[in-house]
C-alpha cells in the first residue's frame, strides 16, 4: 500500500506536503469541451502496474463508502455545481469572483441542511487561511498524527470525480478557463471537504477503520493474470508477424498522405494504400505547430496542440476568400440565434412560453431528426462547411514557421522522394447529440479537429522562402511538390480536401487521388460497419456510417480508439503488409535519418506518453465502468456542461461511456491490455534514451508500457524488462 514519510503535521510546511501528497493520487480531468484521455491512476504511475491497481482498487473501487461519508458527498456536488456551472443553471452561484474558499465560507452558514444555528457563528468566525481550518479540523476530528496524510487523501478519492475537475482548474485549464471568476486551487477545494466533514461527521474517524478494512480485502491477482494472458497472445501474435527486414519499392509515389498517429487511422491507410501509388505516413495530428485558434465570426478559442505543451501562437481563422458576405451574416445570425435558444431554454418560466411558441415547429423538428437524420442534417447545416474558414499564418514569425517545417519532415522521417503532392490530413469526428463528442476528436490536438494545424503546415510549405531555408539545411523539396491539407471524419470516413488551387499539372494527380479516398472511403466503412456488427453490403457502407453519425439518438456512433493495443515507431514498410486490425498507433521514424536519436526522443517523450494515457483510459473504463469510466450514457445527465453524471447527483464520471467499450451491457469489446511500444531502430540508441528521460523510466520500469527494439543492425527483436535491461524476444 502507499507508504509516506509519517511525520506530525504541526506547521504550515507540514500542511503544505500532507496536501501535496494527498492530491498526488489525483488524475485531472478535462471538461465536455474537449475531452482528453488520462489514466485515472496517473498519480500512482510510481508504483509498480500490479501495487497500483492494488492501490486503485482501494481507492477507487469501494461501491460503499460510511453512510456519513455519502452525506457529505451529497452535500459537497450541490455546491460544486453551483460554483463551477458553465452556463447551464439560470441563476448563478453568488460571490464567486472571490474564489472558491471566499465564498463558500460566506454562504455556508445559511445552508441550515449543513450548519444549524448553534455552529453559525463559529464557521462566520473561521479564519480564511486554507492551511489553518485543515489543521482545527484535524485536530477536532482527533485524527492521528501519523494517519492525516491518508485522512486527506480519502477526502478527495471518495469523490474522485469532482477532485480531479479541480485538479485541472488548478493545474491544466486552458486560456479561457483559468480567465473565468470561478477559480479554485487544490488547498482550497481540501479545506472544503474537511469542513463540511467536520461539521456533518464528529466521528469522521471511523474513515480511517473503513480504509484499513478495504486494504484487507483488496485483491487483483486474477485481474493482473487475466491481463497478462491477453497480452502475451496479442504480442505474440503481432511480433511475429513484423520482420527485421522488409521490402522498400524505388518508385515515387504519385501522392504521400501524412495521418496522425490515431489507431482509426491505420485501417483507412491501409485500404488507400491499395487503390494507387500511395504512401501513406504518420505523425502527431497537431504536425508539430502549437497553436490556438481564434474563429473571427463565431469567437470561438481553443488550443489546439496536446496538452503537454502551451500554445506558441494564436492563429486566426477568417472566411475564406471564396466566401460572400451572406455566409458570414448566415453564420452570426445561427450564433446568436443559438444563444437566444440557450438563454431562453435555462430559465425558469419562458421554457413554457418557449414550448407554446415554437412547440409545433419543435414537433417537426424531432420528427426529421429521428426519422430522416442525414436528410436533416443536410437541410439545416445548409452551405456550412469546413472550407468556409481558413487560418492565418501571419501570427507565426518566419524563423519558427522554418523551424516548425523542419523538425515535422525530420520527425517523420520525409527528406527526400517527395511525391508532387504530399498532404497533411489532420482528423476529427462528427456525431449528433453526444455528450462525449470531443472524445472522439484528435488528442493531440487538444480534444479538436485537426483541419487548423494541417492547413498551416501545408501553407508554410508551400512558401518558397521557406523552402529555400529547408534546402540550405539539407531539405530540399522540389519546385514539382505541392502541399495540401485535409481531414478525415472518422465516424463517415469522408475526406475533406482543402485549397485545391493546384497548378495545372498536379490535376490529373489530385483527381486520381479523390477517387482512390472515395475507394478507399467505401472499403473501411464496410470494415468499420463489421465491427459495429452491422452487416451491409459494401455500396451501402457509407450510407450506414453517415447515418450513425446524423443519427441523434445513436449512442454508438463510432468505436473511438477501441481495441488499442501497440504503438509502432518505425517506416510504413515495415508493418504495411500486416493487418493490424485498427489497433496500432503508426508513427513514422527513420532511424538512419536521426543518428543523434533527437527525433525519437521528442517521439517517445511525447506522442508515446499520450497513446499511453489513452491506452489506460480505456482499459481501466473497461475494467470497472463505474469507478473508472462513465457509465451508461442512457442514464446520464450534464453538469454545469462541465462533466457527467449518473441520476441527478452524483460523482462526476471522468472515463469513457460503457458504450464505447462494450458491445453490450455486460460484453466487452475493449481488449485490456497495456501498450505496447515497437521500435525499429538500434537497441542501443534506445537504452541511451530512456537512461536520460525519468518519464520513460518511470512507464517501462513499473510496468506501464511493455517496449521491444527490432534492431534493424542486429536483425534482434529485444525486450526490455522492468529493470532496463534487453532480452531476447
Amino acid at each position: 500500500m502507499i507508504t509516506y514519510q509519517e511525520e506530525i503535521i504541526t506547521s504550515e510546511e507540514n500542511i503544505s506536503d500532507a496536501i501535496q501528497s494527498a492530491w498526488s493520487v489525483v488524475a485531472p480531468f478535462w471538461p465536455l469541451k474537449n475531452i482528453i484521455a488520462v489514466n485515472p491512476l496517473s498519480g500512482l504511475e510510481d508504483l509498480p502496474f500490479e501495487k497500483a491497481l492494488k492501490e486503485g482498487q482501494v481507492y477507487f473501487q469501494q461501491k460503499e463508502v460510511p453512510p456519513a461519508m455519502l452525506e457529505i458527498n451529497r452535500q459537497s456536488i450541490k455546491w460544486l455545481q453551483a460554483f463551477f456551472d458553465d452556463g447551464q443553471a439560470t441563476l448563478q452561484m453568488p460571490l464567486r469572483q472571490k474564489g472558491f474558499l471566499a465564498a463558500l465560507l460566506e454562504l455556508l452558514p445559511y445552508d441550515e441542511s449543513i450548519v444549524n444555528k448553534t455552529r453559525k457563528d463559529e464557521l462566520i468566525n473561521f479564519d480564511l487561511a486554507p492551511k489553518k481550518i485543515i489543521k482545527q479540523c484535524l485536530d477536532a476530528l482527533n485524527i492521528p498524527v501519523n494517519q492525516q496524510r491518508t485522512f486527506l487523501t480519502l477526502l478527495l478519492t471518495t469523490l474522485p470525480g469532482w477532485a480531479a475537475h479541480v485538479k485541472y482548474r488548478a493545474n491544466w485549464a486552458d486560456a479561457a478557463d483559468r480567465k473565468k471568476i470561478n477559480q479554485v486551487s487544490e488547498e482550497e477545494y481540501l479545506t472544503f471537504r474537511i469542513l463540511l466533514t467536520y461539521l456533518i461527521w464528529p466521528k469522521a474517524k471511523a474513515l480511517l477503520t473503513w480504509h484499513e478494512n478495504a486494504q484487507k480485502n483488496a485483491s487483483v491477482k486474477s485481474l493482473i493474470k487475466k491481463i497478462e494472458s491477453s497480452e502475451e497472445t496479442y504480442q505474440k501474435a503481432l511480433l511475429q508477424q513484423l520482420s527485421a527486414e522488409y521490402k522498400t519499392s524505388n518508385k515515387l509515389p504519385d501522392a504521400q498522405l501524412v495521418f496522425c498517429i490515431d489507431v482509426r487511422s491505420e485501417p483507412f491507410r491501409k485500404a488507400l494504400e491499395q487503390q494507387g501509388n500511395y504512401e501513406t505516413l504518420g505523425f502527431a495530428g497537431f504536425f508539430g505547430v502549437p497553436i490556438a485558434v481564434q474563429n473571427s465570426i463565431t469567437g470561438d478559442h481553443y488550443p489546439s496542440c496536446p496538452v503537454l505543451l502551451q500554445p506558441a501562437h494564436q492563429v486566426e481563422e477568417c472566411p475564406a476568400c471564396n466566401n460572400n458576405h451572406s455566409n458570414i451574416k448566415i453564420y452570426e445570425r445561427k450564433a446568436a440565434f443559438k444563444r437566444l435558444y440557450q438563454s431562453l431554454k435555462y430559465t425558469f418560466t419562458a421554457p413554457f412560453a418557449l414550448v407554446e411558441t415554437i412547440g409545433p415547429l419543435s414537433g417537426i423538428n424531432m420528427a426529421l431528426r429521428s426519422i430522416f437524420p442525414k436528410a436533416f442534417h443536410t437541410i439545416s447545416d445548409g452551405k456550412k462547411s469546413l472550407k468556409d474558414f481558413q487560418p492565418n499564418t501571419n501570427s507565426i514569425p518566419f524563423k519558427q514557421q522554418c523551424i516548425y517545417a523542419e523538425n515535422a519532415l525530420r520527425t517523420m522521417g520525409l527528406t527526400k522522394n517527395f511525391a508532387p503532392l504530399v498532404v497533411f490530413c489532420g482528423h476529427g469526428s462528427k456525431t449528433q447529440n453526444n455528450a462525449y463528442a470531443t472524445a472522439l476528436d484528435c488528442g493531440a490536438c487538444g480534444g479538436h479537429h485537426g483541419a487548423p494545424n494541417a492547413r498551416i503546415l501545408a501553407t508554410i510549405l508551400n512558401t518558397k522562402s521557406v523552402r529555400d531555408v529547408l534546402q540550405k539545411n539539407g531539405v530540399i523539396i522540389p519546385e514539382t511538390t505541392q502541399f495540401l491539407a485535409a481531414e478525415h471524419n472518422t465516424t463517415t470516413d469522408e475526406m475533406i480536401l482543402f485549397d485545391e488551387d493546384i497548378p495545372q499539372t498536379h490535376k490529373t494527380y489530385l483527381n486520381d487521388l479523390k477517387s482512390g479516398l472515395g475507394k478507399a472511403r467505401l472499403q473501411n466503412s464496410n470494415w468499420r460497419a463489421g465491427k459495429m456488427g452491422v452487416k451491409t453490403k459494401i455500396v451501402s457502407a457509407t450510407m450506414h456510417t453517415a447515418k450513425r453519425a446524423e443519427d441523434w439518438a445513436q449512442v454508438r456512433p463510432e468505436w473511438g480508439l477501441a481495441r488499442n493495443a501497440a504503438f509502432i515507431i518505425a517506416p510504413r514498410a515495415l508493418s504495411k503488409e500486416i493487418d493490424l486490425d485498427g489497433r496500432a498507433f503508426l508513427h513514422s521514424y527513420d532511424w538512419q535519418q536521426d543518428p543523434e536519436g533527437k527525433s525519437l526522443t521528442a517521439i517517445l517523450t511525447a506522442p508515446l506518453v499520450v497513446g499511453q494515457w489513452i491506452n489506460t483510459q480505456y482499459l481501466f473504463s473497461t475494467i470497472d465502468n463505474i469507478a473508472y469510466g462513465g457509465g451508461s450514457k442512457i442514464s446520464k445527465n450534464i453538469t454545469g456542461k462541465i462533466g457527467i453524471m449518473q441520476g441527478n447527483a452524483s460523482d462526476i464520471m471522468c472515463g469513457l461511456p460503457l458504450q464505447s467499450v462494450y458491445t453490450s451491457d455486460t460484453e466487452t469489446y475493449h481488449e485490456p491490455v497495456r501498450l505496447l511500444s515497437v521500435v525499429y531502430a538500434p537497441h542501443q540508441i534506445i537504452a541511451n534514451i530512456i537512461e536520460q528521460q525519468p518519464i520513460l523510466q518511470k512507464l517501462i520500469g513499473n510496468g506501464w508500457i511493455n517496449l521491444v527494439c527490432i534492431d534493424p543492425v542486429t536483425r534482434e527483436k529485444l525486450k526490455m524488462n522492468r529493470d532496463l535491461s534487453w532480452e531476447l524476444n
